[in-house]
């Protein structure tokens, strides 16, 4: 999907224009993936723009940093203090926030120790990922044929520039095979996650979604669904999904920062109910609480002014 410029993108404490927000081609990250990133949404609110759960963002990106052995230069409330200062420079009601850390120019080499630490926050307007009647025509899925970080190779709980080289990899093959995403399994075989999302499958009134130790990045639009869910009345569960339980699902969803609540209609060119009830209750809630509709959700939601 393309960008659309917007006028600033904050880097390493000051808001430049756009088109001057430039890396030396020898940047470290650039070569070697050593950097970390946050996908975030800007909702129009009643009260203005809000950032849906910023702080826990913000916070997931400093914690994806120690996992990789990097310390940020900024700490969370100054992050987030730059994230609102951007988004409020786009004058836009709503926007996806994309903020990265990485190793800059001045090192080369595996060593990442002597390099330093670069920040930088962009937005722009961004649709919903898997398009925008995902939630009621569904998306086809497949199974990949690359499989998801073993924990000791890639550690998939920090969302590193370098680990979406493997979610890219499966997309792509999805895509030019006809389908509109990849589902990833883990080594031991178990299902993990979405090349960008984490999927949850109900099976005998059951939700159930994989759980950290098969591979699944720790979602945070995951723990939303979650949360609504079982205010919803649903039983859900954090347990090991096996292939075949996608294949006799009763429905199925994914969700994800960009992707928000999608409903999946097939997987592996087997049918799957779509929309079902808790994917459409559940996404009409998540829908109304990220634009600060639903009382006990507000504190999801950090007003920019």
């Amino acid at each position: 999907m393309p960008i659309t410029p917007t006028p600033k993108i904050w880097m390493n404490g000051e808001l430049v224009d756009w088109a001057d927000a430039n890396i030396h081609i020898l940047t470290h990250t650039l070569h070697y993936g050593t950097g970390v990133f946050e996908g975030i949404r800007a909702y129009e609110t009643a009260d203005g723009p809000a950032v849906f759960r910023l702080t826990e963002h913000i916070e997931r990106l400093h914690n994806s940093a120690k996992i990789v052995g990097f310390e940020i230069p900024y700490t969370v409330e100054e992050l987030i203090a730059a994230t609102k200062a951007t988004v409020a420079s786009t004058g836009l009601d709503a926007c996806y926030i994309r903020p990265i850390a990485y190793l800059g120019y001045g090192e080369m080499g595996l060593n990442t120790l002597p390099c330093t630490i670069d920040v930088a926050i962009a937005c722009w307007p961004w649709g919903a990922y898997l398009g925008d009647d995902a939630v009621t025509k569904g998306v086809r899925m497949k199974i990949s044929s690359w499989t998801r970080h073993d924990h000791n190779t890639m550690p998939p709980a920090s969302k590193t520039t370098g680990n979406y080289v493997n979610s890219s990899l499966a997309k792509v093959e999805a895509l030019k095979a006809g389908y509109d995403e990849a589902i990833m399994l883990a080594p031991n075989g178990l299902v993990a996650e979405c090349t960008g999302e984490n999927i949850f499958v109900d099976r005998h009134d059951i939700l159930l979604t994989p759980p950290l130790s098969a591979g699944a990045l720790e979602g945070i639009t995951q723990h939303s669904v979650m949360t609504i869910a079982r205010d919803l009345g649903y039983d859900v569960r954090v347990d090991n999904i096996a292939r075949s339980d996608l294949y006799i699902a009763d429905e199925a969803f994914v969700c994800g920062t960009a992707a928000e609540v999608s409903s999946v209609n097939s997987v592996d060119d087997r049918e799957i109910p779509c929309p079902g009830p808790k994917t459409t209750a559940i996404a009409e809630t998540y829908a109304r609480a990220v634009r600060g509709q639903e009382d006990r959700y507000k504190d999801w939601c950090e007003l920019v002014g």
